[in-house]
Parts: structure tokens; C-alpha cells; sequence
């Protein structure tokens, strides 16, 4: 990192670890579709691009937000039952069942509990706690998102890989897109193929 004028700015690679992605093809596809996106504008430092890190983390949080798939919508502290909260981070309801055995990195404990006459205990969360890990980086059970209505983003995400690097092979931009974002390498593969058609 680099501190000019009293303001840190931070590399692409940097900003990758900070933003938890794996390797810097996302931040690269990110900015060669910056006139589309609104990227914040670069600085060239001895031949590598610097961005100023606050004004680039708010930009991101704010793009992460629009593309999530998250409603932000409703009393922050109200307490949901698991299909409630699966409704609002866009995921299927199995995966919520599934983070009460292997809870992914981040997932916030239960604000209360109830026992149900089958002996089986519902968990409630708040819609706070649940934009909160949201907000918090790369999740797991992207892979069970209930489809959105429309084209799907995932074609855009790989279009923009695809931009970002060219002559990279498909199978390599599915792959590298599994890891980022969750899903199948299968399904990533269908969604490259279809991204180069359009």
C-alpha cells in the first residue's frame, strides 16, 4: 500500500485480499468494465495501478450490494425462521439447514431458539445479522440461490471474465468462477458457453 497525500491507496492485489476474492481475475474483469460499473478511477504508481482504498471499499460494498441478490428491505431487528432468511440473502431454504451442522465462515449464532413439538429446534436470526454476513465477503451456498426473475447475473459475471481475460480457456474461467462465486464447475461451464454466444 502506498500513502500519497495523507490517503492509502491500495494495488489490485491488495484490494483482492482485502475483498476476499482468490487470485485478481474478478477485480480485473471489474475494471475493464469500469465505464459500465463505475469503478473508481485508477492512479499509476511505477507502472502499477493503485486505487484509493475508501473511495474503492465503499464503491465495492455498494456494487457487491446491487449484485447479491439480497433484500435489504424490512426492520433490521426483526427475527426470521430459516425460510425467512434464506429469502433474504436469495438462497435456498436447504442450505440455511445445512449451516446448523457445518456453518459457513461468518455465519452469525441464533438471537434466540425454538423447540418444535418434533423435538427439532428452529433458529431465528435478524435481518441485521444476516446483511451483515452478507455484506461480509464471498459466501458459501451461493450454489442453492433460488433463480432470479430475468437473464441471469452469472452470465454477466462471466462475460466479464471472459473480458478480462481473453485468451483464457473456457474451462479455466469456469473454474476460476466455481471458487469465486460457489456452484458447480459444470454449471459454470454451461454459463461461460452461454455468455460467448451472446
Amino acid at each position: 500500500m502506498q500513502t500519497i497525500d495523507g490517503r492509502v491507496y491500495a494495488s489490485r492485489a491488495e484490494l483482492s485480499e482485502r475483498a476476499g476474492y482468490k487470485g485478481d481475475a474478478s477485480l480485473r474483469a471489474l475494471w475493464a468494465d469500469r465505464e459500465a460499473n463505475g469503478h473508481p478511477a485508477a492512479r499509476k504508481i511505477d507502472r502499477v495501478l493503485y486505487w484509493d482504498l475508501e473511495e474503492w471499499e465503499q464503491w465495492h460494498a455498494a456494487y457487491r450490494r446491487q449484485r447479491s441478490g439480497v433484500d435489504y428491505s424490512g426492520s433490521p431487528d426483526e427475527e426470521l425462521p430459516p425460510a425467512a432468511q434464506a429469502k433474504v440473502l436469495g438462497i435456498d431454504v436447504s442450505a440455511i439447514s445445512h449451516y446448523r451442522e457445518n456453518p459457513p465462515p461468518g455465519w452469525p449464532a441464533p438471537v434466540r431458539t425454538e423447540e418444535l413439538e418434533s423435538g427439532r429446534v428452529r433458529e431465528y436470526r435478524t435481518r441485521r445479522q444476516l446483511w451483515a454476513y452478507a455484506d461480509a465477503g464471498p459466501r458459501a451456498g451461493t450454489g442453492g440461490r433460488t433463480p432470479a426473475k430475468g437473464p441471469d447475473p452469472r452470465i454477466a459475471l462471466a462475460a466479464e471474465a471472459l473480458a478480462a481475460e481473453p485468451g483464457r480457456k473456457a474451462g479455466e474461467t469456469a473454474a476460476a468462477l466455481a471458487e469465486l462465486h460457489g456452484g458447480g464447475l459444470s454449471t459454470w461451464k454451461r454459463i461461460v458457453t452461454e455468455a460467448r454466444r451472446g
